[in-house]
C-alpha cells in the first residue's frame, strides 16, 4: 500500500461520524500533528491523502469540515503543538507518527486520537493490545519486528561481502527501536553480521556517524522506521552514495529520493547511481500493517 492510501485509509478511522440524510451538518473539527515541516513534500503528501480520505466520506473542509493542522519536524515542538490541539477541543486528533501520539497522550485521555505509521503502540504504551485498544487512541501500525530479518538478508544479498551493519536511529523519536534491533540480532548473527547500534540525533550526528562507520570496509545501513532519519533522508541518501555504503530504508519515497526503483511483488532490485547499490522493503504488497481492531471510546456527538 502506497503511503497516501494509507492515510486515506486511516482517515476513514477519523470520519465515522453519521451524515444527515441531506449530507449537511454542523461542521466538526479535527486536529491534525504530524511530524514533518510543512513544506516537506512527503508531509504533504501525507495531507493530501488524509483530506482525499474524509472527502470520499462525504466530510470536506469547504463544507462541514474545519481542519487544524500543525507540524512538528522530527518531533520539535511537539508538546508545545499538542496541547495548542487539544485547547482547541477537536472532535478528533490525527496523528503521525510516534512523537506526534506520545505528545498528545500527555496531553488528553478525553479526546479521540487517530494514529498512523506507529512501529510498536503497544511497547510504547498507547493502546493495552490490538485487538482491544482500549482508552482513547487507535490506528493503523507498520511494520511487525521480523522484517528487520528481511531488511538484513537483502543487504546481504546486494552486498554478499557485508560484515557490518549499521543501525541507525534516533532513540528519542524513535524509543521503540529495541523492537526491531531484537529482531534483527538473531539474524545478523547467523548471517555473519556485526549490528553496530549507530544511535543519532540530528543531522550533524548523523555526517559524523556514517563517515566514522565507513571507515573500515565492508559495511553496510539499515535505517528503520525513524521520523529523524527521514527528514534527513538527502542527507543520508548522500552519504551513503559517497561512502559507497549500501543501505536498506524503510520508506519508498526514501528509495525513490535516491535510487531508480524497478519493483516486483515479491522481488525488489534497485540499482542506484555511481555505481552504488540501495533497496527497501519497497514492495508495497507486501508491507505488513495492523488495524486495532476497536474504536477508542469516541465522544457522543
Amino acid at each position: 500500500m502506497r503511503r497516501r492510501d494509507f492515510i486515506k485509509a486511516v482517515a476513514g478511522s477519523a470520519a465515522t461520524w453519521p451524515l444527515g440524510a441531506s449530507g449537511q451538518q454542523n461542521v466538526r473539527r479535527i486536529g491534525a500533528l504530524i511530524a514533518l515541516a510543512e513544506a516537506d513534500t512527503e508531509g504533504k503528501a501525507w495531507v493530501a491523502g488524509f483530506r482525499q480520505g474524509l472527502e470520499q466520506r462525504g466530510w470536506s473542509e469547504d463544507r462541514n469540515l474545519h481542519i487544524d493542522y500543525r507540524f512538528a519536524p522530527a518531533g520539535a515542538q511537539a508538546q508545545a503543538l499538542a496541547k495548542e490541539l487539544v485547547a482547541l477541543q477537536p472532535d478528533v486528533i490525527f496523528a503521525i507518527p510516534t512523537p506526534a501520539v506520545a505528545a498528545l497522550q500527555r496531553e488528553t485521555h478525553e479526546i479521540p486520537i487517530v494514529f498512523a505509521a506507529l512501529a510498536d503502540p503497544v511497547g510504547s504504551g498507547f493502546i493495552a493490545s490490538l485487538p482491544r485498544p482500549g482508552g482513547n487512541i487507535t490506528g493503523v501500525m507498520q511494520y511487525e519486528p521480523s522484517v528487520t530479518g528481511k531488511w538484513l538478508g537483502m543487504l546481504k544479498d546486494i552486498a554478499p561481502r557485508l560484515a557490518r551493519v549499521a543501525f541507525v536511529i534516533n532513540p528519542k523519536t524513535a524509543p521503540f527501536y529495541n523492537y526491531y534491533l531484537s529482531a534483527a540480532e538473531p539474524l545478523s548473527q547467523s548471517l555473519a553480521i556485526e549490528l553496530i547500534p549507530t544511535l543519532i540525533e540530528n543531522a550533524a550526528d548523523i555526517e559524523r556517524s556514517l563517515e566514522l562507520f565507513a571507515r573500515v570496509p565492508n559495511g553496510g545501513l539499515l535505517l528503520p522506521p525513524d521520523v529523524t532519519t527521514f527528514t534527513h533522508r538527502d542527507l543520508i541518501i548522500a552519504l551513503a552514495a559517497q561512502h559507497g555504503l549500501p543501505a536498506v530504508y524503510a520508506f519508498r519515497p526514501v528509495v525513490a529520493a535516491g535510487v531508480s526503483c524497478l519493483t516486483e511483488s515479491t522481488s525488489p532490485t534497485c540499482v542506484g547511481r555511481r555505481h552504488f547499490m540501495s533497496t527497501a522493503f519497497c514492495a508495497a504488497t507486501s508491507r505488513p500493517s495492523f488495524r486495532c481492531r476497536q474504536e477508542p471510546n469516541l465522544k457522543q456527538l
